[in-house]
């Protein structure tokens, strides 16, 4: 079986399941990851986040600091909390400046047809991506995003505090599953992102990520892979704050190679960016003939299964 041609889009450094997506894809043997772009507060300290990765793993991955505002609201999620490890891990402390959209252009550009974007972050860069290079969407094989609340659900009781984050009342809509972060924190990102027809549109929202739950001594336990030990470490911070962690990204990634842990339905997500409060919402209508599919179950037996016999078929 061939490899997938995989980028990369991530808001690591917030939350610990970024670090957990980026740790298997780096594991599994059938990913290609061709780059790496972060985005939102302090963009930088995420690519060097990214990078600690990358050098456990041994490997030369182009890794672009992207976008750190917004398209047309003030950003919410301004700092990298989980950086306060990297003087815990080697990384690389240089990175191209300004370029990561015009990478993401060029790479796709270069591989019509063959590449998979995997989207666990507010969707800054990739509606940038979009806006200036209308064809780009019809060059992919596929997106794959952890976005939105397709069904208006969230089934952890979640107690986030978000302290990366400033506070506001749509933080506390998404902790409802009302709303959800990647989503809100750029609406009209997410709305160009959405607005394409292409190949294989895929959306994970939280009526599905947010039954995936992980306690702090289950994590101790199983978290022993050498890539794994920087997720151990972003996760015990995380946990000084945070009762579980949820492993909202990962999906998006396990899924890409295991559809079948998913029931999924066809259909048309559009995008709220009128009103203050619900911006970000994301409006759920079934259609057989629809632009998108969304991910309406998961196995979460078999989706722990899968993510975490990368970590053991070997050392990296």
């Amino acid at each position: 079986m061939g490899k997938e041609k995989i980028i990369i889009d991530t808001d690591i450094g917030t939350e610990v399941d970024d670090a957990i997506t980026l740790a298997y894809l780096l594991a599994n043997p059938r990913a290609d990851i061709l780059g790496i772009t972060t985005v939102t507060g302090e963009a930088t300290q995420r690519a060097k986040l990214a990078s600690v990765f990358c050098e456990v793993a041994g490997r030369d991955i182009p890794i672009y600091p992207g976008c750190e505002e917004p398209l047309l609201v003030p950003q919410i999620e301004l700092y990298a909390p989980q950086q306060v490890i990297l003087n815990k891990w080697k990384h690389r402390q240089e990175f191209p400046k300004n370029q990561a959209v015009s990478f993401l252009q060029q790479t796709i550009r270069e591989n019509p047809g063959e590449i998979t974007l995997v989207c666990i972050a507010p969707l800054t860069n990739i509606g940038l991506l979009f806006a200036m290079d209308p064809e780009i969407p019809s060059l992919l094989k596929r997106i794959v995003l952890m976005c939105g609340s397709p069904t208006y659900t969230r089934y952890d009781n979640t107690s986030e505090t978000m302290s990366a984050m400033q506070n506001s009342d749509a933080i506390v809509l998404g902790s409802k599953g009302v709303l959800e972060n990647n989503a809100l924190i750029d609406p009209h990102a997410t709305k160009l992102v959405y607005a394409p027809r292409m190949s294989e549109h895929v959306s994970f929202g939280l009526n599905v990520t947010s039954k995936l739950i992980m306690k702090p001594e289950e994590a101790e336990k199983i978290f022993h892979h050498p890539i794994l030990l920087p997720v151990l470490d972003i996760a015990r911070e995380w946990f000084k704050d945070e009762e579980r962690v949820t492993f909202h990204d990962p999906l998006a990634a396990v899924a890409l190679f295991h559809q079948d842990i998913c029931e999924y339905q066809r259909g048309n997500i559009n995008v709220e960016t009128n009103s203050d409060m619900l911006a970000g919402f994301t409006y759920w209508r079934p259609d057989e003939c629809g632009k998108h599919k969304i991910a309406t179950k998961v196995d979460e037996k078999a989706f722990f299964k899968h993510l975490f016999e990368v970590f053991e078929e070997g050392d990296i």
